[in-house]
């Protein structure tokens, strides 16, 4: 019998989008939305709706990025420091709010 997760994280999946490694085209992020890289050692991908920006949960992220990379990004994207789980988990409250 396999483990089922909750409801809320699939649909926060399939919200985000969560893309692998290899699909870094400009060109597969839908209008509307912006790619940015979430993790503190090891990145990864998601696409997120612009309107998230003005969030002030958001706004906090985007200013501890600010303060840890400045405006030269290691990524040549918009990276966040902050742990995976706790990004969904904010994105998640973003969605249903």
């Amino acid at each position: 019998m396999g483990i089922r997760l909750p409801s809320i994280l699939l649909s926060t999946k399939r919200i985000l989008k969560v893309q692998g490694a290899s699909s870094r085209n400009k060109s597969d992020i839908p209008k509307g939305h912006i790619a940015v890289y979430v993790g503190e050692i090891q990145t990864k991908r998601f696409v997120v709706p612009v309107t998230y920006l003005n969030h002030p949960s958001f706004v906090n992220l985007l200013k501890r990025a600010e303060e840890e990379f400045g405006f030269n990004q290691p990524m040549g994207g918009l990276t966040i420091p902050c742990r995976e789980d706790v990004f969904i988990d904010l994105t998640s409250r973003l969605h249903t709010s």
